[in-house]
């Protein structure tokens, strides 16, 4: 029996191994899948919609979502990169002022034989390689419109196969057992849906109100900012957290004032804390209850996967996972790990 459980923790382990290898070497096309499969969740609604209460055809409706979802992308895409382009070319100038402003902490400090160790480290980073890293990060225009296509595929054939596995489902189990089954499906797809619908919905209202911020402060790059803050909002806590500290930093740089920064900082945790709080928990109705410690391991494991993406879509993915174990009577203990 132990020989049995070692043979078998030891296959389990491999096993993982192998997996997290292979959609580590398949992330050019694993990665657009899962996008894909994400669209189509928060898109999901709008077909039923037009198709189901409004009698749309179906092929009318999947050509209106598919071109207004590739148009939005394109130039969401293109106005990051745009602006990021000049976010990285303008940065280095800003150098010398973090270099004076640096000199005059520590004299503020009056600690000259002391060499504290923050201050150290940003004196020892060079600014014009924070620019071209991020410019490299950004990756290339060309890059970006083949996976965009490469998501549409996926997306158009996930959309107009939807409602087909019912049907599937129908004809391959008997009818008592399909219509259990049909009935978890349902579930699983509703509660997805809400979840990744009303997130984003939540996360284009936090970005917006970010980006009208900024502007509002005359902070440059509002724009990139208020997109970042969009995005890393899907990753609970930390993700918000990141996405003021980046705003208040160029803040205190372009404005050489701290006291207009930290009013900045102030403000956007006052309008974050009144999303979080109150908004988006009316919408939401009840919390999934994340483990802590499961966003950490998720947001660690799929950023050693697949990088700044795939930390973004760790979460979303892991909620998917807990909300598919809730309803699979097999797999509670899965949601229990998950589970706050």
């Amino acid at each position: 029996m132990g020989e049995s459980k070692v043979s078998t923790f030891s296959s389990a382990l491999v096993a993982i191994f192998v997996v997290g290898v292979v959609i580590r070497i398949a992330k050019p096309v694993l990665f657009p899948f899962f996008l894909a499969v994400f669209f189509y969740f928060v898109l999901s609604p709008i077909l039923d919609l037009l198709t189901i209460r409004f009698k749309v055809p179906k092929s009318v409706a999947l050509a209106v979502i598919l071109l207004l979802t590739f148009l939005s992308l394109y130039l969401l895409g293109m106005l990051f990169f745009t602006s990021g382009q000049r976010f990285a070319i303008e940065f280095p100038k800003y150098g010398e002022r973090m270099t004076q402003m640096i000199d005059s902490l520590e004299q503020g400090l009056r600690l000259p034989r002391i060499r504290w160790e923050p201050l150290a480290w940003l004196q020892s980073l060079d600014i014009n390689k924070v620019g071209s890293f991020f410019l490299a990060s950004l990756g290339t225009l060309v890059t970006f419109i083949s996976n965009l296509f490469l998501v549409l595929i996926f997306l158009v054939f996930m959309l107009a196969g939807r409602g087909k596995l019912c049907v599937k489902i129908g004809d391959s189990f008997p009818a008592h057992r399909a219509a259990q089954l049909n009935k978890i499906v349902d579930r699983i797809d509703q509660q997805v849906q809400k979840y990744l619908g009303l997130k984003t919905l939540i996360s284009i209202l936090s970005g917006l109100l970010a980006g009208l911020i900024l502007v509002i402060f005359g902070v440059k790059f509002a724009v990139l900012f208020g997109f970042l803050t969009f995005v890393l909002n899907y990753i609970p806590n930390i993700g918000s957290f990141i996405a003021k500290i980046f705003p208040f930093a160029f803040a205190v740089l372009q404005f050489e004032s701290l006291w207009k920064a930290v009013w900045v900082l102030i403000v956007l945790f006052a309008v974050d804390a009144v999303v979080g709080m109150i908004v988006e928990p009316r919408l939401m109705g009840h919390s999934l209850g994340l483990s802590p410690l499961a966003i950490l391991f998720a947001l660690f494991f799929w950023g050693w996967l697949w990088g700044i993406p795939g930390m973004i879509l760790a979460v979303p993915i892991l909620v998917v996972l807990k909300i598919v174990s809730a309803n699979i009577p097999s797999l509670k203990f899965l949601e229990a790990l998950l589970s706050k």
